[in-house]
């Protein structure tokens, strides 16, 4: 942690250099992602927490991280040797940072930011919030570039084609869909700079970024006309051949800048403020039109392509899980098992699937309190040694050339407290009244979130996490627009349509001795038309049992009970081919009915 601190050091001298009295580093790349490829993970690299969401900050004589309560447990762990304060967000996705600023620095400081890290929305932001309090944000681009010495360079990986089997659409078919919408709005081009994304346009995958399938990349589209900026080295020919035959033009990475500032000023494009970067704002002397990324929406909209490949998956997806749990249980007979090699053996299991490709996050295997701990990742040398007692949480996911999964399961690996069953049970009501919940065209997420967890509230519990994200079709494991939680704006407003796959994964977290999630993809399809217009509802995609032994049946109606019996024969029927006998004995026992 001396190297945190060396590294803090520096940076303040770099700030006092350029007479900055403080600076505040994200956890984003310039494409606004979530998790970023190591060239940018500044934010880690200065602070030493490695979680995907905090913002680090500091002044010549204190260094804070805020973050939300997801990673309240594991960043007091990994800033605990180092200079660094952990600030605890009240609300999620809003650090308080600024307002400690204004307690605490004089009028008229000036407060740094690399404009590459920060979107058009949070710089206007943080300037209504800096100057209402007497404070002056500064562009300081590559200030911490001066001080890392060793930082890794851009991914130079090969990009691949995502074969229109997998993708049901072809690139022309999705670049019409955008220029229709563009003729519609009578937009003369559209920016679009998030990765998942650009890899949806252009049927294209990537290694750039740790269990996201994309590469770095921008993509300017006209009426006529579609750039691609990605170095050119990244292209294997044969598809570089293919763009040219498409009329689209591979130009540098870095050339979009120019190409942003040579368009005229009387033309009109469409750009995302919430994700285009501040510094690509500068360059712009066109019209700007703020709106959603047009293949946001279509993108998740899954086509009957995409939803047959994501419901087969599902299948490979619990054969791998079944093998993980039946080695899990024997293998607790005879030793102990270490956090990280539960997830390393599910890679294993995983890897013996058809068109596997990688984990779509780190394994969370949280055993006892570690379970307590949202987004806890074990490490090798401090991980918890499972035993056969307790409970154990999982939640992992796959990136097949197929679909995308996320599940999670919590298990008890003795007989559990009547505590635990009651809280586990709570979850698993939640779990089915979102799954079963039958709405009108025109529902949004937060308007659907609280019957995940009106079981919990009844008790006086709760969860700090949402509900539910939408999740990419070989790509983004959290993928907008749609999301299931409170939020009054942003993704949990956005209305639900058919082909949206989305997380149901409501928990209970106990801090320092267990934590309960159960989580299933759900894919929202049409359910009727009425007198009172269309309604959807949900299918459960996920197949994998859900633990009955934490369940107290005193508290499930019998429609919970039926609901739970269907879903647990299903899972069966589905598996039940793919597996040898002593494998189908070890799931026919876990979806026995009750």
């Amino acid at each position: 942690m001396n190297d945190i601190n060396n590294r803090i050091a520096a940076l303040r001298l770099s700030m006092s250099e350029r007479n900055i009295q403080a600076f505040i580093v994200p956890s984003s790349d310039p494409h606004q992602s979530e998790y970023v490829a190591g060239h940018w993970q500044f934010r880690q690299w200065i602070s030493g927490f490695t979680g995907s969401a905090g913002v680090f900050f500091a002044t010549p004589d204190y260094a804070g991280l805020s973050t939300d309560s997801r990673y309240f447990l594991q960043a007091e762990t990994e800033l605990k040797d180092s200079e660094v304060k952990l600030h605890r967000q009240v609300i999620p996705h809003q650090p308080q940072v600024i307002s400690w600023l204004a307690d605490n620095l004089e009028k008229g400081a000036k407060v740094g930011i690399d404009p590459q890290l920060f979107s058009i929305k949070q710089v206007q932001q943080y300037t209504r919030q800096l100057e209402g309090n007497g404070l002056i944000l500064e562009f300081c681009p590559d200030l911490i570039n001066d001080v890392w010495m060793d930082r890794p360079p851009l991914p130079q990986d090969k990009i691949f084609e995502h074969d229109i089997k997998y993708a049901g659409l072809s690139r022309g078919e999705k670049l019409s869909r955008i220029r229709a919408k563009m003729y519609t709005e009578e937009l003369d081009y559209h920016l679009v700079t998030t990765l998942d994304d650009i890899a949806w346009i252009f049927n294209i995958r990537g290694n750039d970024v740790e269990s996201n399938p994309v590469a770095i990349a921008y993509a300017l589209i006209g009426r006529t006309t579609c750039d691609l900026f990605i170095n050119l080295d990244k292209v294997p020919e044969n598809l570089q051949q293919e763009f040219t035959s498409e009329n689209i033009k591979i130009k540098p990475y870095e050339a979009i800048s120019k190409e942003l500032a040579a368009l005229e000023t009387e033309t009109k494009i469409l750009l995302d403020k919430g994700t285009v970067n501040a510094h690509l704002y500068q360059m712009i002397k066109a019209t700007i039109i703020d709106g959603m990324t047009i293949s946001t929406a279509l993108k998740a909209e899954k086509n009957t392509v995409e939803a047959g490949h994501i419901r087969n998956v599902m299948i490979k997806d619990g054969v791998a899980l079944t093998k993980l749990y039946r080695w899990l249980e024997r293998t607790l007979q005879e030793r102990p098992i270490k956090e990280t090699e539960v997830a390393e053996k599910l890679i294993e299991f995983r890897q013996s699937q058809s068109d596997y490709y990688g984990e779509s996050f780190s394994a969370i295997v949280g055993y006892q309190g570690n379970g307590a701990i949202v987004h806890y990742r074990a490490q090798e040398e401090t991980c918890a040694e499972i035993k056969a007692e307790g409970i154990l949480l999982l939640d992992s996911g796959g990136q097949y050339l197929d679909g995308t999964t996320d599940i999670t399961r919590t298990v008890a690996l003795s007989e559990p407290t009547a505590e635990q069953k009651r809280n586990y049970t709570l979850v698993l009501k939640g779990h089915i009244d979102l799954a079963t919940l039958h709405f009108p065209y025109g529902t949004r997420g937060n308007q659907m979130e609280l019957l995940a967890r009106k079981s919990l509230w009844k008790y006086g519990l709760n969860y700090g996490h949402g509900t539910g994200h939408g999740v990419g079709f070989f790509l983004n494991v959290h993928e907008g627009p749609q999301s299931l939680s409170s939020a009054a704006s942003g993704k949990a407003a956005i209305v639900f349509e058919p082909g949206m796959l989305t997380s149901n994964e409501p928990g209970f977290y106990k801090t320092d001795e267990y934590g309960i999630r159960i989580e299933n993809l759900i894919l929202c399809i049409e359910d009727q038309k009425t007198d009172f217009g269309s309604f959807l509802k949900f299918e459960t995609l996920t197949l994998f049992p859900i633990d009955t032994t934490l369940i107290d049946f005193s508290l499930l109606t019998r429609e919970e009970v039926a609901w739970l019996n269907d879903y647990h024969k299903k899972v069966f029927e589905k598996l039940s081919p793919q597996l040898e006998e002593e494998e189908k004995a070890w799931l026919a026992e876990k979806c026995k009915e009750i």
